[in-house]
């Protein structure tokens, strides 16, 4: 091949890109690498959040949104005359961060002074990541290639909506995907229509999915062509009748929703706009409905959290449990619900991107509390995370290129992160758990998403004093509740 090109949406695909190239006999750091080498491009949504732990692997890092790249990258392929020609290009054109391109300064603390384009490449100080100016001008991304042994093999994957508008503070796909892009539901249909052959579900990928203004049109064409539709988290407060509805009548016995925490008042803390009784009543409507199982996503390690914000995520389960047996007792069929709770992983380029992630040892408190709270209560499941795979998660996520030992380290070892980072020398708790201030140059840096600092800093300080930033959707909507903040 000459190039080969990873799309990465999590950190633990960090390993899974050194194992492929070594595999393929492919030098793991672009400095060893010859013209003769395929040239590595690394896209995907954490690039464009943080590229620079992946930096020394990558000739290539692709932030933003493929629409736009993949084009100009086959463009320059094309009318390049060798390799440091097309990364001359690229680094010309938006969205192309060339690692190689930059030296990094760092002051005697260690953190980051300053990134230096090297003379004569004509790298910008800033790359600005690229992105599709509205919905309508590209076709929704879809399952085209079906794989029947993987995954997702036999399942129809679509994008129905790009973006989210309601800004959850600790939500780094929020911010990045700004903004709101709602693709055409004729070519979401269409594309449905001709992949019907080959599969039997219907999966709907978006972070905002009823924020789609012909969802209802969407749900309905999926379920005549035959489609059992499985939606990704659902809000709530977007959540409606006719929705529920559709999404039973093809099929779906579990839904997904994320309340992230118990109490009302640590929910203004990361601008998550709904409150409990709104919870209760959308879980009311699940039920009604039909649904059995409904899956809830709880976070612990928040900014201003205490042990009462612990209790509220058990008592906030435990109505929601009761509003499914109320429904379930009298069609004998009692479902279940699923809660999965894990650390919050500060995020780049999100509100929360200045703090450190809560001790382990305070955490590590919070899960066994948690777990002594919801320990042998009938038809839930709960799924505790501890904080020992957040926290390697949280130095790939907050990390620069110095951590690329240790990723090398943990893809030799067969991903035993401890060892990794020991053998490396890598100063895991200066990335995860140091303060930032405002003054730090962060090493996602590096790369313009769009959204200003100044921004984020009045975010963290409404976060700190419990106010929320209403959404324009809802401003009219929560004003009601506005004295109460």
């Amino acid at each position: 091949f000459d190039v080969i090109a990873f799309s990465v949406s999590f950190e633990w695909d960090y390993t899974n890109i050194l194992t492929l190239l070594r595999l393929a006999g492919v030098p793991v750091r672009a400095a060893d690498r010859a013209a003769r080498d395929p040239l590595v491009v690394i896209g995907g949504a954490v690039t464009f959040v943080n590229p620079e732990p992946l930096a020394l692997f990558a000739d290539v890092v692709a932030a933003g949104e493929g629409e736009m790249l993949v084009p100009d990258l086959l463009d320059s392929y094309r009318e390049a005359s060798g390799r440091g020609a097309l990364l001359t290009s690229l680094a010309q054109k938006r969205g192309f961060y060339i690692p190689s391109f930059y030296d990094v300064e760092y002051a005697a603390n260690g953190t980051i002074e300053r990134f230096v384009p090297r003379e004569g490449t004509g790298a910008p100080s800033v790359v600005k990541k690229a992105a599709v100016p509205a919905a309508d001008t590209v076709e929704p991304p879809c399952t085209r290639i079906f794989t029947p042994d993987t995954e997702f093999g036999s399942r129809f994957l679509v994008e129905v909506v790009r973006g989210c508008a309601n800004l959850c503070r600790f939500c780094w796909a929020g911010y990045n995907y700004l903004p709101v892009r709602a693709f055409p539901a004729d070519r979401i249909l269409e594309r449905a229509r001709d992949a019907r052959a080959h599969a039997k579900q219907a999966g709907l990928v978006s972070i905002a999915l009823c924020d789609h203004p012909e969802i209802e049109r969407i749900l309905t064409g999926l379920a005549e062509m035959g489609y059992s539709i499985s939606p990704a988290s659902l809000r709530l407060d977007d959540l409606t009748e006719p929705i529920v509805r559709r999404l039973r009548a093809s099929g779906e016995k579990t839904l997904t929703i994320a309340p992230e925490t118990g109490s009302d008042r640590l929910r203004r803390v990361i601008n998550k706009t709904v409150t409990n009784d709104e919870i209760l009543d959308r879980a009311e409507l699940i039920f009604a409905s039909g649904i059995e199982n409904l899956k809830l996503y709880y976070m612990i390690g928040l900014p201003t959290e205490n042990d009462d914000d612990l209790v509220a995520i058990r008592d906030l389960t435990l109505q929601i449990r009761d509003a499914m047996l109320k429904h379930a007792r009298g069609k004998g069929q009692i479902g279940r619900v699923i809660a999965s709770v894990n650390p919050l992983v500060p995020k780049p380029s999100t509100t929360y991107q200045w703090l450190p992630m809560e001790d382990p040892a305070v955490v590590e408190e919070k899960v066994r509390r948690l777990r002594a709270l919801t320990s042998g209560i009938d038809n839930v499941f709960f799924n505790i995370k501890s904080e020992r795979h957040s926290f390697y998660q949280a130095l790939l996520s907050l990390g620069d290129r110095r951590v690329a030992p240790a990723i090398e380290a943990a893809e030799a070892n067969g991903g035993d992160w401890r060892r990794a980072v020991a053998d490396a020398g890598v100063d895991a708790g200066f990335y995860v758990f140091r303060d930032r201030t405002s003054d730090d140059v962060l090493p996602w840096s590096i790369i313009d998403g769009g959204m200003k600092e100044t921004f984020f800093r009045s975010e963290l300080d409404k976060s700190l004093r419990a106010q929320w930033t209403l959404p324009p959707k809802r401003a009219a909507e929560n004003a009601k509740l506005l004295p109460v903040l």
